[in-house]
């Protein structure tokens, strides 16, 4: 649902909120989490979890109608 850099940013934002909270129960870096946002349709979602849980063995998957449907939304705006 989401293109690779949209993820990257959602996941940036949950990461900050989370640790901004500075609960006793939360590492004081690289919380881990799972989050699931479901589109409209049944068939539309997007899985997000922490950008630092990627490297180069092990990158984010990219869809490339994902990607392409980004591109799209950029040149309406």
């Amino acid at each position: 649902m989401f293109s690779l850099e949209e993820k990257k940013k959602i996941a940036k934002i949950i990461e900050e909120a989370l640790l901004a909270l500075n609960h006793p129960e939360m590492p004081n870096e690289k919380p881990l989490f799972a989050l699931r946002v479901a589109g409209k349709e049944e068939w539309s979602y997007a899985n997000i979890v922490p950008n630092w849980t990627f490297d180069k063995d092990n990158p984010p998957a990219v869809n490339p109608w994902n990607e392409h449907a980004r591109e799209i939304l950029d040149k309406k705006e």
